[in-house]
């Protein structure tokens, strides 16, 4: 009863950061691998299959907030299908541990990069104060 409560509380708490756009899924992997003890290729069929309605319910905020550019929908789209596809098919021919250890460098990159960026201020942004 409690590892079915704890998939349910990973899973609303992989959707809200996932309508977020940071990262749900990423998030959803390590719980899948870590603590609910799934195999590699399992986490990843699960994680691509929870992704789908998750994507889903948030789309249409995002459609209604102005938030696509639709010049790039299409080719995105188009190169991430060609992209997934070539990369599962791929993947099921590597061992396990590997996998994890490549994701691992994945979060490791993406955490480091987070870290250490510096960000610029968005236009309207800017040293506050009058500054004479």
């Amino acid at each position: 009863m409690m590892g079915w409560f704890l998939s349910l509380a990973a899973g609303a708490v992989t959707g809200v950061l996932s309508a977020f756009g940071i990262g749900g899924g990423s998030l959803l992997l390590i719980y899948l691998t870590a603590f609910a003890a799934l195999d590699q290729h399992q986490a990843q069929g699960i994680n691509l299959l929870y992704f789908l309605p998750a994507a889903a319910a948030a789309l249409p905020s995002h459609a209604k907030n102005g938030l696509l550019d639709r010049k790039v929908i299409l080719p995105a789209v188009l190169a991430g299908l060609a992209g997934a596809g070539l990369t599962a098919w791929l993947s099921n021919g590597l061992d396990t541990g590997l996998l994890r250890k490549l994701f691992g460098l994945f979060l490791l990159y993406i955490g480091l990069t987070q870290l250490l960026r510096k960000d610029k201020p968005e236009a309207g942004e800017g040293k506050t104060g009058t500054g004479a």
